[in-house]
């Protein structure tokens, strides 16, 4: 019978990593783990120091010369839009794993699956378990709003896209209510298309607009036709977060991007938020002016 000794020199983990989307990134440093990490997309943000990685990628395109260079033995690819670059990357002999997480019991798994997949599951428990618990923190500080503001998140402008599943689940946590619940299943964004007269006619309390890898206009949007009778836009409610923080199904939505989505609506209510649930990055400006309405205290919303 053959003796495989030299099975014993096979490393039990991923030990060089590309991240060609920046949710797996970010989870691998919340992991402490970041020096495996051998290649990084070019849109990578969060966090910072992540920047200084080999860039080997965009978002549906990918550098294959730069991967192969820096001899991942393992890359982490995200849904549909990279399945291209997955196939190329295993024709070349590339191990390859595939997440498509879309709404946050998937993100939570997502960085669960990570964490297992690099040795590393109890330390992937306890963040799972620590977001968890942030989000339901957030969601009974919204238990105190007088109501439930109606909210349309605009992923894009033109055509107009509504929020995906885990944004729209992220705006319940928050305190919203969003007006196009129908459409959060859309996996694809034209499945999730709106007419701007559609959006009229549920006429929102709130617009939060997101529009990846550009500022958001809204002056455009107050200029919609037939959108100056839209509540959000007569009392002056429509807000910026940066796409960084809530368009990538990972770590930065589940922090800082509820976050600012809680502190919007705590606006939109007159409600002060509480200093251990405010949001740590930069916000939209419109957040630092005074509030219309009655302020509740922050004595009224101790729990």
């Amino acid at each position: 019978m053959p003796e495989y000794t030299h099975l014993s020199n096979v490393a039990d983990y991923p030990r060089r990593i590309a991240c060609l989307t920046e949710e797996t990134t970010e989870t691998i440093y919340l992991l402490g783990e970041q020096d495996r990490i051998v290649g990084v997309s070019g849109y990578t943000v969060r966090p910072p120091e992540a920047r200084l990685k080999p860039k080997v990628s965009a978002f549906t395109t990918a550098k294959f010369g730069k991967i192969m260079a820096v001899e991942p033995d393992l890359v982490l690819t995200f849904s549909d839009l990279q399945a291209d670059i997955a196939r190329e990357l295993i024709v070349r002999g590339v191990p390859v794993m595939a997440f498509s997480q879309r709404s946050v019991p998937e993100i939570l798994e997502m960085m669960a699956t990570l964490a297992r997949v690099l040795g590393c599951e109890a330390k992937g428990r306890e963040i799972v378990g620590r977001l968890t618990a942030d989000i339901q923190r957030i969601a009974c500080s919204a238990n105190f709003f007088p109501y439930r503001p109606r909210v349309f998140f605009e992923e894009w402008k033109q055509p107009l896209i509504s929020g995906i599943r885990w944004v729209e689940e992220l705006i319940e946590a928050a305190g919203g209510e969003p007006v196009f619940p129908e459409l959060r299943g859309g996996r694809l964004a034209k499945d999730r298309t709106v007419e701007p007269a559609l959006v009229r006619e549920r006429n929102p309390d709130v617009v939060i607009a997101s529009w990846c890898g550009m500022k958001v206009n809204k002056e455009s949007i107050r200029n919609r036709p037939g959108w100056d009778r839209i509540t959000a836009v007569q009392k002056g409610h429509i807000y910026e977060i940066k796409s960084t923080y809530i368009l990538q199904p990972g770590p930065a939505a589940l922090t800082e991007g509820v976050r600012q989505l809680h502190a919007i609506l705590a606006r939109v209510c007159g409600v002060p938020v509480q200093p251990e649930i405010q949001p740590s990055e930069a916000c939209d400006p419109d957040l630092h002016k005074s509030s219309p309405g009655r302020q509740m205290s922050t004595e009224e919303l101790k729990i």
